[in-house]
């Protein structure tokens, strides 16, 4: 173990046990073998080879970061909490609210402007501005939007 990991992994003989049925079944996802198999390379106890971060991430072929940040989450936060991945803090903000999306998709069903052939995504995106719906909106959460509910604008079948 390198004297510059400030996390120390110590697993205990059931922890150990555990993350090798974890690589023997071959059941799991690809990130919680990943991650089982880097903390039994880290274990530093009797039975684990206490490898450096630079050796973990070089096997492995992941970042340093990566394995210090597995590290501190599995000392800070137990082995069960480590081995899964954690939910995404981002919190994605809807452009649209149900009202809004339903005006959207009767647009997408309606006939199309006047010489063309079908709804494009920045021309459901200039309509619901000049209609009023909202101030602003892109094409892009326009399509967003549309993917969700399952639309397709000028489509034969949508809605």
């Amino acid at each position: 173990m390198g004297t510059d990991a400030k996390y120390v992994v110590r697993l205990s003989g059931a922890e150990r046990r555990g993350l090798e049925t974890v690589l023997a079944t071959g059941r799991a996802a690809a990130e919680k073998v990943l991650r089982a198999r880097v903390f039994l390379k880290a274990d530093v106890s009797e039975a684990g080879p206490g490898w450096t971060d630079a050796a973990i991430a070089d096997a492995f072929e992941i970042s340093e970061s990566k394995v210090h940040r597995l590290r501190q989450r599995l000392v800070e936060e137990g082995l069960a909490a480590a081995l899964v991945r954690q939910p995404s803090p981002q919190v994605r903000v809807r452009k649209l609210d149900g009202a809004q999306e339903a005006h959207l998709v009767a647009l997408t069903c309606g006939a199309p402007p006047a010489g063309r052939a079908r709804w494009t995504l920045q021309l459901l995106a200039d309509r619901l501005v000049a209609l009023q719906v909202v101030e602003a909106i892109s094409d892009e959460a326009v399509r967003l939007t549309l993917k969700k509910t399952h639309s397709s604008p000028g489509g034969i079948a949508s809605g």
